[in-house]
């Protein structure tokens, strides 16, 4: 099968860590008979620095072009650092966001483990923990009329959702539940919130299409809590856009690293995939970034494009990766592998899944090629 896929690689180790991910698409492509046209486009810093612009009109065209789209990471010190700045390589994300109509992020949270340890959770908390969480990206309090009065002693912020919002994000939740474990949480504030009422309610009725998954809901306090106590107990989780903030950011330390983090933002024609942590400029072009995340993007990716056993080779690829401790310095101070061999090993993997699982114990630290 032929796809356009759109690359942003973005700034700081963005261009490395997709760099990846890449070679991850490209052996899926050479082992399943597949054609990835691949078509680079800037936003972020270093569109700023070439254009003025965070989104130049070109990268929005490519993205609306595409099948599919593999973000890097934005963010320059320059501008992190400069709270006067005008123009922010964050507005190029947010304004993709709203023009391609991504209202739904995704992210996966997984208790990898070879990396349980990692975690400042017991292991007999997180062990077992698999969970996708469903946040609404483009609605709620975060877009909602804001106010300041004059004198500048009150503040407020509108939230508000309507039926089509939350329909559409629900639906999306409940059919990734029909392909996992069939439970669903929803994550609201029911006793107190007329739009967490209306969440429940939308939800309550739709269900009844899907009366293969079973569903509950938690109060978000709650919920947070339950996500330290008992995280197991959680398969899909769906929730509007503050609360989905906070609770996929609390879920994220159970996976031990945030270089394992992965995410969408998918939309009725367009989406995006992305690891979720920063651009970490400290880290450019020194072969220390862990590229997981990225690599584990693009098999949400493939599955986004209905490649799943595609997307599962990458999985285990990863899953692999782990287990033989061919990883960079953050999970493995000790003879860590570079960026780049990293993402050998994981094309290789998928290429050759025999060999290198029967020979892993020749490969030599820093060198991801069979010898």
């Amino acid at each position: 099968m032929d796809f356009n896929i759109a690359i942003i690689p973005g700034d700081g180790i963005g261009p490395e860590v997709t760099a990846q991910a890449k070679k991850a698409l490209e052996a899926v492509a050479d082992e399943y008979g597949h054609h990835f046209t691949y078509t680079e486009a800037m936003m972020g810093a270093c569109a700023i620095d070439a254009t003025g612009n965070p989104l130049p009109e070109e990268t929005l065209d490519i993205c609306e072009a595409s099948d599919a789209i593999l973000f890097g990471a934005i963010g320059d010190p320059k501008y992190d650092n400069d709270p006067t700045a005008k123009v922010r390589p964050e507005q190029g994300l947010l304004r993709l966001r709203k023009s391609l109509g991504l209202f739904c992020n995704v992210r996966p949270v997984k208790a990898y483990e070879q990396l349980i340890d990692n975690s400042p959770l017991k292991r007999e908390i997180i062990s077992g923990a698999d969970m996708s969480i469903y946040r609404e990206l483009t609605g709620g309090i975060y877009f909602g009329e804001k106010h300041l009065s004059d004198d500048g002693q009150v503040a407020s912020d509108g939230c508000s959702y309507s039926v089509k919002e939350i329909t559409r994000m629900a639906h999306l939740a409940f059919k990734e539940a029909q392909n996992r474990r069939k439970k669903l949480t929803l994550v609201d504030k029911a006793n107190v919130l007329e739009t967490s009422r209306l969440w429940r309610k939308t939800v309550t009725e739709i269900a009844k299409g899907y009366p293969d998954v079973a569903v509950d809901f938690l109060f978000v306090d709650n919920a947070a809590m339950q996500m330290i106590l008992n995280p197991k107990q959680f398969d899909v989780i769906l929730t509007e856009n503050l609360f989905g903030d906070i609770i996929s950011d609390e879920a994220s330390v159970i996976g031990g690293s945030i270089g394992l983090l992965a995410s969408a933002s998918v939309g009725t024609e367009n989406a995006l995939f992305e690891p979720i942590h920063g651009s970490y400029p400290q880290a450019t072009g020194k072969g220390i970034a862990n590229p997981l995340a990225s690599i584990l993007s693009a098999a949400m990716l493939l599955r986004h494009l209905g490649l799943q056993d595609e997307a599962a080779s990458i999985e285990t690829a990863v899953e692999k990766s782990l287990e033989l401790g061919f990883t960079t310095e953050d999970l493995k101070p000790e003879n860590p592998l570079s960026t780049s061999k990293v993402g050998d090993f994981i094309a290789d993997y998928i290429l050759n899944p025999e060999d290198t699982n029967r020979n892993f114990k020749n490969i030599h630290a820093g060198q991801s090629t069979i010898i």
